[in-house]
């Protein structure tokens, strides 16, 4: 293995112009690593984005099969990364080696799955209106639609998953697969980590022949706002805090050329338990739904941050097997300082509000991230209390414990937008509860029953989304095959020659594709 440069990538070599650099720890010990890294100079920053732009045209004229091939090589590529790497990763973000091996297939996964898109073609979503010369009153001209990839993406990596939401990750995947180069920031948690995935796609890009520009990635605190800015980039992907996507957004719109910012920030997910449900198993509930908030450390998008029940003997049992099972829960290292002081700033918040009690949880000091679990009144979500809506970054969650259905509808009025709501129900519960749905289609990208939120399946059907502040765009998911349609735009041809359209347009159909013509979906030949 190579030695670790800290180099910014450009156009598939390294660069290090700048005088700034910033240093990797050791996520557990505090310890420095022997890696500094390089912050891109505003120059450096241009260079990235029209390395990008310059890369767009060849990128995107290749066959959808082409940039499977590419797609398939990064995967092998991070596939053949040995233990050495995992042990650094592990380093950097104090994750176990377990997790992290998951982690890396799962990236490499995704990688291929979006291979398979681009080999079935699906995502080009062809439409054809054949011309009508002899309809009346007025002909109709010949009208093709297909989509194509809408230009260089920059995309932000996430602190809490240095692989399959970081470098090589669902963003990153999903514009390559949309035929978008991509300039890549790394994320400050875990350089050295982004440097041994980006050296993987560099090696990969070389191996399929893609132009030098399609994958480039840049070092540094602040930048992120220049690469926002430049005009070359024409969406952005990001995974992170409110504060931080709120700040991509309008950086995005007060472009001269306002541009897309597709935003995961933040969710507290809910999780509401029926009443047969916790007279059935309400124990059982209680073990699971601990593991679930402390898994990981508490570090996933998908915690379980709000718990609301109704009130009841059967609710007051499971409160009492809860906070018993949380008081248990050992304290765990977090991926970095940065997090575990956002953690300690938001319990504290919660310890300070005069409606919210703290049921169990050591003291939070030291350098690892105490478990903790909190009952709030109703009010806060009745009243619209921004406090309770705000995530908590780590292992803990809030309890909330309604009348009754009048009270729990009113109480899911007042969520905001989340990435998933779950309903935690029998059979016999949802005779009387079963309107919910309605109501939690409108507040979640993804509603669970009989599970816990903690875990994404990368798949067809998989949504990782929801409305504001879950995500900035709830047509869409970082997750999943959908997560293409995100850098994509449509383009319409109008009367033009059949050698010139593309070739999911044209008349013999070469690539056998699924096609929309004069409103019947067939693969023949028009």
């Amino acid at each position: 293995m190579t030695d670790i440069l800290g180099h910014n990538y450009i156009a598939g070599r390294r660069s290090a112009a700048g005088s700034v650099s910033h240093q990797s720890y050791d996520a557990t010990t505090g310890e420095a690593l022997p890696h500094r890294f390089i912050q891109a100079t505003p120059e450096e920053v241009d260079a990235a984005a029209r390395a990008a732009a310059e890369a767009y045209p060849t990128y995107r004229a290749l066959p959808a099969t082409r940039r499977a091939e590419f797609l398939e090589a990064i995967a092998d590529e991070l596939d053949a990364l040995g233990d050495d790497f995992v042990a650094l990763v592990t380093r950097e973000t104090a994750l176990p080696a377990g997790r992290i091996q998951g982690e890396r297939g799962r990236t490499s996964g995704q990688m291929r799955l979006f291979a398979q898109v681009l080999r079935r073609g699906d995502f080009y979503g062809a439409r054809i209106d054949r011309a009508m010369p002899d309809r009346k009153p007025l002909p109709r001209v010949d009208l093709r639609q297909y989509r194509i990839g809408v230009g260089p993406v920059a995309v932000f990596g996430a602190s809490n998953f240095p692989l399959a939401f970081s470098t090589a990750g669902g963003d990153t995947a999903a514009a390559l697969a949309a035929g978008c180069p991509v300039v890549f920031k790394a994320h400050s948690g875990h350089m050295a980590t982004a440097e041994r995935v980006a050296d993987a796609v560099i090696r990969a890009a070389e191996k399929t022949g893609m132009p030098a520009g399609v994958f480039n990635m840049i070092f540094g605190a602040g930048v992120g706002e220049a690469l926002v800015k430049h005009p070359a980039i024409q969406a952005v992907g990001f995974t992170g805090s409110l504060k931080g996507g709120r700040a991509l957004c309008d950086m995005a719109a007060a472009r001269r050329q306002p541009i897309p910012v597709f935003a995961e920030m933040s969710s507290i997910n809910p999780v509401i338990l029926l009443p047969e449900a916790l007279k059935t198993r309400g124990a059982n509930i209680a073990n699971e739904l601990t593991a679930s908030v402390t898994m990981g450390c508490g570090q996933f998008c998908t915690n379980p941050g709000l718990v609301i029940g109704i009130r009841s003997p059967e609710f007051s049992a499971f409160l009492e097997a809860f906070t018993a099972s949380m008081a248990e829960q050992p304290p765990q290292t977090m991926l970095n300082a940065g997090t575990l002081k956002s953690y300690v700033k938001g319990l504290e918040h919660l310890h300070a509000h005069p409606k919210i009690e703290h049921l169990t949880g050591q003291a939070q000091e030291g350098n690892q991230a105490r478990p903790q679990l909190f009952k709030a009144d109703v009010s806060l979500l009745l009243d619209g209390d921004e406090l309770l809506q705000e995530e908590v970054f780590g292992p803990t969650t809030v309890v909330v414990e309604v009348a009754d259905k009048a009270e729990l509808e009113r109480a899911i009025q007042g969520l905001h937008g989340q990435l998933t709501a779950t309903l935690i129900t029998e059979k016999a519960d949802l005779e009387t509860f079963g309107g919910l749905l309605a109501l939690l289609e409108q507040k979640a990208g993804r509603v669970l029953f009989n599970g816990y939120p903690t875990g994404v399946e990368v798949c067809d059907a998989m949504v990782h989304g929801g409305p504001y502040p879950a995500t900035s765009d709830a047509r869409g998911t970082s997750v999943g095959t959908l997560a293409i349609d995100r850098f994509l735009r449509p383009v319409c041809y109008q009367n033009c020659p059949d050698n010139l359209l593309p070739e999911a347009l044209q008349n013999a159909n070469p690539l056998g594709l699924a096609r929309l013509v004069d409103g019947k979906m067939t693969r023949d030949a028009v």
